[in-house]
């Protein structure tokens, strides 16, 4: 199965809480009148596209049926698809990994399945022809070396570890080092789990940043929040406030398979301003791909 029938799989949750719901909405209805708009504002909130968010789209949805003079409510569906489009289009959500060593550093609260998410990014990466280098900078949870260390075997690629409780900027250091000396493409480097609240480890988190910089100056640097989606709109504050301290340069949204709420994702298109560069919609090493938004709103709609 490819990812694309993986994608429709895994959005099978969010498509009959959302999609499946506007299918019977438009077919309710003979014409185009502000009861439908009403109606389709509560699925739209029910789907975790946020406020905002909706009334955005149903601003867009409203000028597109008077501009065209759409009178069918049937039609509405293939607007409503265009202006989801157009806000997810709104980010860049490609990778910035061009030069040797690009580095990722990836960030989270604990249980969003961070190490997991390293994991399947060093397993897509390898397997289009880059030399990937791990850096086990989460020194403070148990067994978080290890079972990077595990994916580095699944992915067929080098880790560099220290001992639990090491310094995480030292792992940081030698890895950089590592990947120049070695050739390296790219070095994607896990760090503590945080909460925004914890001032030490959000310092920490930017001494990271500093000695990367410092490093590799002029390389090419993605900073990715892997957000669990099964928290809606939830995410959405993290993503505000781990942006605030570290500014992300984008976003990874994992167990889209384990939701109905898949909605979010364009809330924090649309709120934050921040691309979704990963999605993941299942267990499997190569369930996590490049975000493209065509691809999600046709999965979410057909």
């Amino acid at each position: 199965m490819g990812f694309f029938d993986r994608l429709k799989s895994g959005l099978k949750k969010t498509k009959e809480g959302f999609s499946d719901r506007v299918n019977t909405l438009f077919s309710a209805f003979t014409k185009i009148d502000e009861e439908l708009f009403e109606e389709l504002e509560e699925l739209l909130i029910m789907a975790d596209v946020g406020f905002e968010t909706t009334e955005r789209i149903l601003d867009g949805l409203r000028a597109n049926v008077k501009k065209k003079g759409i009178t069918d409510p049937n039609l509405v569906k293939h607007e409503l698809s265009d202006v989801i489009c157009d806000i997810l289009d709104e980010n860049d959500n490609s990778m910035r990994i061009d030069t040797k060593p690009s580095v990722i550093v990836v960030v989270g609260v604990n249980g969003v399945g961070k190490t997991t998410t390293i994991g399947k990014m060093a397993t897509y990466y390898t397997g289009i022809g880059k030399k990937v280098l791990l850096a086990a900078g989460d020194t403070f949870r148990a067994a978080a070396a290890e079972q990077l260390d595990i994916w580095a075997k699944r992915a067929e690629c080098e880790i560099i570890k220290h001992n639990e409780g090491a310094d995480p900027g030292a792992v940081i250091f030698d890895a950089v080092s590592a990947a120049k000396n070695r050739g390296a493409d790219l070095v994607i480097c896990d760090t503590a789990g945080r909460l925004h609240t914890k001032k030490n480890l959000m310092e920490e988190l930017a001494k990271i940043i500093r000695i990367i910089d410092r490093e590799l100056p002029g390389a090419d640097k993605e900073i990715l929040l892997v957000l669990d989606a099964t928290t809606g709109q939830n995410a959405v504050q993290q993503a505000k406030l781990f942006d605030q301290s570290t500014g992300l340069t984008g976003l990874v949204l994992t167990k889209l398979d384990g939701t109905a709420k898949g909605g979010v994702v364009i809330s924090l298109c649309n709120s934050q301003k921040i691309p979704v560069k990963f999605i993941g919609v299942g267990e499997q090493k190569d369930d996590l791909q490049p975000f493209v938004s065509q691809d999600f709103v046709a999965a979410l709609f057909e």
